[in-house]
């Protein structure tokens, strides 16, 4: 339904080259929109304090992270999503709402990558921790939080319907 009325996110994903739709830039207010996404918004804010404990983070004085976005994406067969960081934020995410077969996975860049070490090949086998790259194929329900610095890639989709999915950024304020 967002996908075929938000003309604004239609025309931002026709510019950006973002084959499908995304509410990226377009729609700030989902959670107040409709009460399945202020739902999702009380969820996810519960997994995000409890990540940010397991991250040991000092929040200090302002307490918590707050969410300060949060889009659909609809990808199409054929569309991906190259390398990003969330500047601005402190953790981000997505739930996966469809996931058909053959969707694009989420690929997680070992941030020591840009630092141009020289590092050998890792071994077949060697554990996901030690892995240049970490390939994640989600399963509807999937929820993937991380920190926003953290570099990740959407792998181009051959699947024959959208995959569909939800993306969120909390900041610290």
């Amino acid at each position: 339904m967002l996908a075929a009325e938000d003309k604004a996110g239609q025309a931002w994903s026709r510019e950006h080259g973002y084959r499908g739709y995304t509410s990226y830039a377009s729609l700030g207010d989902l959670p107040q929109r409709a009460s399945v996404f202020g739902e999702l918004k009380r969820r996810l804010d519960r997994h995000a304090a409890r990540f940010a404990a397991d991250l040991a983070f000092d929040l200090g004085p302002r307490g918590k992270l707050k969410l300060d976005s949060l889009w659909v994406n609809v990808l199409q067969s054929g569309g991906a999503h190259s390398g990003h960081i969330h500047p601005h934020s402190v953790l981000s995410g997505t739930v996966y709402v469809s996931v058909p077969p053959g969707a694009g996975a989420l690929r997680l860049e070992d941030p020591r990558l840009p630092l141009m070490m020289p590092a050998p090949p890792r071994l077949v086998g060697a554990p996901p921790s030690a892995q240049t790259f970490v390939t994640l194929t989600p399963e509807v329900g999937t929820l993937y939080m991380w920190e926003s610095w953290l570099r990740h890639e959407v792998l181009p989709s051959r699947a024959k319907t959208p995959r569909v999915s939800l993306s969120f950024n909390y900041a610290w304020k």
